[in-house]
């Protein structure tokens, strides 16, 4: 929405500086107006790209486990107390909530070793203090 509104914003400024009068005494103002929509429009790109990192992860806190495939992309939000059981596996978390359904957190987009060990381990310690079943497939090796 942020883009679609910022991509209007620029279309009307220029629509502005081209048909304005060019004798009319605070023509700077459209320039001023187009330029802070140019600014406004590169820092809703940065936002929303992943020029300087990766926009797709997981993260998992005390309250939630939250999943984020990419760029303008909705964010999937599991609430931690709806979660029945967790399986764990080398490529995947299977959670299965209370009222049946299942959600597959792919564990591929998680780039290092250390952080796939991490979003484990927090998953682990999350069942022992909201008391959720947690199944591993996992090997020691990994």
């Amino acid at each position: 929405m942020q883009l679609i509104l910022t991509l209007f914003w620029l279309a009307w400024a220029v629509m502005l500086l081209f048909s304005a009068d060019r004798n009319y005494e605070q023509n700077y103002l459209y320039y001023a107006f187009f330029g802070l929509a140019v600014v406004f429009f590169f820092y809703v790109m940065l936002q929303n790209t992943s020029i300087f990192g990766v926009q797709s992860y997981i993260e998992v806190t005390p309250q939630y486990i939250v999943q984020k495939f990419g760029v303008f992309r909705t964010k999937h939000i599991i609430q931690i107390p709806d979660i029945a059981a967790v399986h764990i596996t080398p490529l995947a978390l299977r959670i299965t909530l209370h009222d049946g359904n299942q959600v597959y957190l792919d564990l591929k987009q998680v780039r290092k070793k250390r952080d796939l060990e991490r979003i484990k381990n927090k998953v682990r310690d999350l069942a022992d203090a909201h008391n959720f079943e947690v199944s591993d497939s996992v090997s020691s090796s990994i």
